[in-house]
């Protein structure tokens, strides 16, 4: 017998709860807010919408179907099934949290707060749920790109914006910079404060940050692209080390490989740094295009 389809309500914390968890009350965390020029109605309005969005969300799942919750902090606890529906309640940056742990079940974001989020990912409204959920499984979703990390001691890190590669704190990351593929270019010793390698939905953030900083003239690729961007964060040049390889893209079957020549190193997606990889002296990680891809409804 096949399991009825289960809705999974994804959500996060709020401000407000936060407020609550680190002050008490709502008064102390009001004169908490007061006291820094902050307005506590605001953030407990938004906090409200959220709850009635989840609420409405909820109500909208068919009665046939089972339902559960998973608060941010617990994706890397719970397990998705593939009869699962995820519906990611909140900002966009959520979808990204959940993507990392799917492996293929269709995705419905749903905005909270219209007209603050910028809604590429979270596109519809509560009211929505309503119409998307019983069609959900059966909707040809379209398939965004993800980008994943793999060690030479077979750790594996997926990400839907970006992975970055990196010193932990403030640090110079050392190591050894390669182009692996059908252009590849010669190993480069660098010193940098990190490299980011980001897909066409990580565009619309971080990587496009940088993009825009150095005004690169590289053309950014688009959330179903199958190529990938990356670029080095602030390479410094000294007798030892290299600013000749410092952005690019990568095309499938390629991959940019770094060999670690620091003590530590950390590789961390979609700006998770709760769940990094550690690497050390001599290990190697190897960036490239995933198999896996999000399945993102509408």
């Amino acid at each position: 017998m096949s399991l009825a389809p289960r809705a999974v309500l994804v959500h996060r914390t709020t401000e407000y709860e936060e407020l609550l968890a680190r002050h008490g009350t709502h008064g102390q965390a009001a004169f908490f807010a007061a006291g820094r020029g902050l307005d506590i109605r605001e953030v407990r309005e938004r906090h409200e919408r959220t709850r009635r969005a989840l609420a409405e969300v909820a109500g909208a799942v068919p009665l046939s179907w089972r339902q559960a919750r998973v608060e941010r902090a617990d994706l890397d606890r719970f397990l998705f099934g593939p009869e699962d529906v995820v519906v990611v309640v909140g900002q966009d940056g959520l979808v990204a949290n959940a993507a990392k742990y799917l492996t293929g079940q269709p995705v419905v974001g749903i905005d909270t707060d219209p007209g603050r989020n910028p809604g590429v990912l979270v596109r519809h409204r509560p009211v929505d749920a309503g119409r998307l959920l019983p069609a959900a499984a059966r909707t040809v979703a379209e398939e965004l790109t993800m980008v994943e990390a793999v060690t030479d001691d077979a750790q594996r890190l997926l990400a839907l914006n970006e992975i970055y590669v990196g010193p932990p704190g403030h640090q110079t990351a050392r190591y050894t910079l390669l182009v692996e593929g059908a252009r590849a270019a010669a190993p480069e010793p660098q010193a940098s404060s990190g490299v980011l390698v980001g897909t066409g939905t990580g565009a619309t953030g971080w990587l496009r940050s940088l993009w825009q900083q150095r005004a690169s003239p590289l053309r950014l690729p688009a959330a179903t692209d199958p190529r990938l961007a990356w670029f080095v964060r602030e390479a410094w040049p000294s007798p030892t080390t290299g600013t000749a390889c410092v952005e690019g893209l990568l095309s499938p079957g390629e991959a940019l490989c770094l060999t670690v020549a620091s003590d530590r190193l950390v590789a961390f997606g979609d700006g998770m740094e709760s769940d990094a990889l550690e690497l050390t002296w001599g290990r190697t990680v190897r960036v490239g295009r995933s198999r896996s891809v999000l399945r993102l409804v509408g």
